[in-house]
């Protein structure tokens, strides 16, 4: 009997089944939906997303609207500044393990050290690396090149590696490097599961008679693994399809291997074995039969009662790194991933489930092209949640969301696994400059539109900060009164004075009313997010309008100006403002005086500008005092006058 063996990781890895969903579930949705080039090197796919309304292009030219996914291998920073010049919106399908490689070569540029590119020049990821790094990086595809190429000599250089590179390809690199002095720190960039696949094609071309290999023929990844399986078998194939099969060339004794490139659907891979398994068993019972099953049973078996879209209950086996795995009672483990477990990203799995739990999940895939079957928590909580909203819309009832991101015009709030945009113009009855202040917050605000189909939830907070602050007003008019004192914080600063937060309330601090000396500007005294204690100065309800002041009556220096400055006596002052009539003087802060202008010299002064200049410390004569109209007159002149020497006759008479 012929023995088929099918690699546990054949098949679509995990950044291009992403970039696929990605794609499907915006067919519908997206009214004008393109791609950055070919999403797949499998042309069944390739077609029927084509067939559902998915262009694919090579370039922005005559795009002005619509919405551009970038495929998993990633592109450049400028073809995001493209995009977004040109209003397009993005969908971005790069896979994880690529998008890393993006943020460590452009820090690393921008920390001055050189960037090292191990891997294929022409093959579109590295292109889209290299984008990050200005495209000033040093691109090495072998070993030849590692011995030859020119690398400038820079202080450090930090490598990276493409994500579908041998290990063993790339440490033989580095060795290289290591040899021409190269002072560098390496980032091995390889995708595991990328490496797991050729590990795994290695191992068991090694053990078979006949290799075959399913992918696209411009796979770069498929040909990698074509290439190794060929060392170890020398009857290797390459199949798109199961259409590219020969089975004449199959023996009913052969140990037959299968795998598949990362852009090969489950699909593909199962009609291959299914074929193989069915032509094989026919030749066999010619043979006079067998009653053993086929592995087309055995499959089926295991898979029958299990599809993409099901609801069904599990008990979690393990939770390791935040990854859930779960028994479903099938050939293979269930494994819900962190990103699947909530759409709440604060939710750790490992603090909300235990071994032996049972939860609900969703199938998300029959065959994750690990083996396992891919599971979502989310998607389930999603549905309820869609279902709770809905009835919130219905009542007008108030939803509590907690901020989870903040993106152009608005922020993003988590209501029971649902996400809901909160425009700018919703978030508050003001505008508010920056929204990052809200991330990680719980608020809440009413559902105000709800589009199911499209999965567009919107709420709205405007309506209910307005009630909130209405409510407060009347409980704080109540209460509030002249002359009392009160806490609040400054909440905004103007060139005319301060608005006073009371507690949804703000009441204004005009700048006379912030010190009892002399100030040119708000901020001098005062910073928004303050704490102050201030005195209320008027409340009138009738127009919302509260008076406050910083000043405190029982440190009114004109209380004490009488007796400091006696009728009389000389004091100092300092010049700090000049009118026509003269010059005012100030003789500590809140206490001014006038020295008018024929009190300045014992001369004609035409402008006291001619005399004095504001700044200038100046002794003068206190002449008279109102501390009630808060005016003190002052006289230089008769301060300089020298003191007159006594007759001769009187001198004489005293001796």
């Amino acid at each position: 009997m012929s023995n088929i063996r099918v690699a546990e990781s054949a098949g679509f890895c995990f950044g291009v089944k992403r970039a696929i969903e990605m794609a499907y579930e915006a067919i519908g949705v997206e009214p004008k939906l393109y791609s950055y080039g070919q999403l797949i090197h499998n042309k069944t796919v390739t077609d029927d997303l084509a067939s559902k309304g998915l262009e694919i292009v090579e370039n922005l030219d005559g795009l002005t609207e619509g919405t551009l996914l970038i495929r998993s291998h990633g592109v450049g920073k400028a073809l995001y500044d493209e995009a977004e010049a040109k209003g397009l919106k993005i969908l971005d399908g790069t896979c994880p393990f690529v998008k890393k490689i993006h943020n460590i070569v452009h820090d690393k540029l921008a920390e001055g050290l050189g960037i090292i590119i191990v891997g294929d020049g022409t093959h579109p990821e590295v292109i889209g690396i290299n984008g990050w790094c200005e495209n000033a990086a040093v691109i090495l595809e072998d070993e030849e090149a590692a011995k030859t190429k020119e690398i400038p000599e820079k202080e450090k250089y930090a490598v990276v590696v493409q994500t579908t590179f041998r290990q063993a390809k790339f440490d033989k690199i580095l060795e290289i490097l290591q040899d021409r002095g190269v002072n560098m720190e390496v980032h091995n960039t390889i995708c595991s599961a990328t490496e797991k696949r050729q590990t795994e094609a290695e191992e068991l071309s090694k053990t078979v008679d006949k290799m075959i290999v399913i992918g696209g023929k411009n796979s770069s990844n498929t040909q990698k693994l074509v290439e190794i399986c060929a060392k170890n078998c020398g009857n290797t194939v390459h199949i798109e399809t199961i259409c590219d099969l020969v089975l004449n060339n199959f023996g009913k004794d052969d140990k037959i291997g299968i795998t598949a490139g990362a852009s090969t659907p489950p699909a593909i891979i199962k009609e291959v074995v299914v074929t193989m398994s069915e032509a094989l068993e026919n030749a066999v019972q010619n043979l006079g039969g067998s009653e053993e099953a086929t592995f087309e049973q055995m499959l089926e078996e295991s898979l029958v009662t299990l599809h993409t879209g099901d609801v069904v209950k599990g008990t979690v086996i393990q939770v390791v790194n935040e990854e859930v795995s779960v028994n479903l009672g099938f050939k293979s483990d269930g494994i819900i991933a962190r990103g699947e477990f909530s759409s709440d990203p604060t939710v750790i799995p490992s603090k909300t489930v235990q071994p032996g739990d049972e939860i609900e999940v969703f199938v998300v895939r029959v065959n994750d092209g690990d083996g396992n079957v891919m599971l979502s928590r989310k998607r389930i909580e999603a549905q309820k949640g869609i279902e709770e909203i809905e009835a919130a819309y219905n009542d007008k009832a108030v939803v509590t969301g907690t901020v989870t991101n903040v993106v152009k015009g608005g922020l993003i709030a988590v209501v029971n696994g649902v996400n809901v945009f909160i425009p700018s113009s919703q978030v508050s009855n003001r505008f508010i400059e920056d929204l990052s202040v809200f991330n990680g917050q719980e608020l809440e605000f009413n559902i105000i539109e709800v589009d199911r189909v499209k999965r567009r939830f919107i709420g709205g907070r405007k309506a209910l900060v307005e009630q909130e602050i209405a409510a407060k007003r009347a409980a704080l008019f109540e209460t509030i009164q002249a002359g009392s004192r009160v806490n609040g914080t400054v909440s905004r600063l103007t060139d005319f004075g301060a608005f006073v937060d009371l507690g949804g309330v703000d009441g204004l601090i005009h700048i006379s009313e912030m010190s009892w000396g002399r100030i040119s500007n708000p901020k001098e005294v005062l910073k928004e997010g303050q704490e102050v204690e201030v005195f209320v100065l008027d409340v009138d309800k009738e127009k919302g309008k509260i008076s406050l002041s910083l000043k405190d009556a029982d440190k009114n220096p004109w209380k004490l100006a009488a007796e400091k400055y006696a009728v009389g006596s000389i004091v100092e002052g300092k010049v700090v403002r000049m009118v026509p009539f003269g010059a005012f003087v100030e003789l500590e802060p809140g206490v001014d005086g006038l020295v008018h202008i024929s009190q300045i010299a014992n001369k004609h002064v035409v402008k006291p500008e001619d005399e004095l200049k504001v700044g200038e410390i100046i002794n003068v004569k206190v002449l008279e005092v109102n501390p009630e109209q808060k005016k003190i007159s002052l006289s230089k002149r008769q301060a300089d006058a020298p003191v007159e020497e006594a007759p001769a006759e009187e001198a004489a008479t005293e001796e």
